[in-house]
């Protein structure tokens, strides 16, 4: 059974927002975190961006290992339990861009911030608490509350931000684009 869901194409946020992802930011990796499939991460890969894909699930690295192959991109993986792993878990390494889409673990916060470089950008989308009317998922740890995903990056150049309900069927997300000064 597949833990993990299987996208053809990237999500909306970046495809919106791949004019963003400037020659500058080649520099450095592109970390996609908790990245399934590794859809959004592969498409950045395709446009020759160096991409770190993290999951838990070997089943779902081995599945960006295949599509990577597939399409002739480079695809570096790192399984690793974001949850019970030490925060720093790539010690030393910066990012000139972190993607997290559907996906929340406070404690990681703090290595968001630290690990990108200054002019990085991060794409972050994910459910609120209105998603519980909804469906999946339901429990408050894996939900944002109102404000709660901007305020973690107010002192950084907001792009884009979104919250509340959209789709069909609806979900209730919460996303951002934003930019470390």
């Amino acid at each position: 059974m597949t833990t993990y869901r299987i996208c053809k194409e990237p999500d909306s946020l970046v495809r919106d927002h791949v004019h963003l992802f400037t020659a500058d930011l080649k520099q450095h990796p592109v970390l996609d975190l908790a990245c399934g499939d590794g859809h959004n991460g592969l498409f950045l890969a395709a446009l020759g961006f160096r991409v770190i894909f993290a999951d838990r699930s070997k089943e779902a690295l081995e599945e960006v290992r295949k599509r990577a192959e597939t399409a002739g991109i480079a695809a570096e993986l790192l399984q690793i339990d974001l949850e019970v792993s030490n925060r720093d878990f790539l010690p030393g390494q910066t990012f000139s861009a972190i993607l997290v889409f559907r996906y929340l673990h406070r404690p990681l916060i703090p290595f968001i911030r630290d690990s990108l470089l200054p002019g990085g950008l991060v794409l972050y989308e994910t459910f609120t608490m209105d998603q519980a009317q909804f469906g999946r998922p339901r429990n408050p740890d894996h939900l944002l509350r109102p404000g709660e995903l901007a305020a973690w990056f107010r002192d950084w150049e907001i792009i884009h931000r979104f919250e509340g309900i959209t789709g069909e069927p609806p979900k209730a997300i919460a996303q951002l684009v934003c930019r470390k000064r």
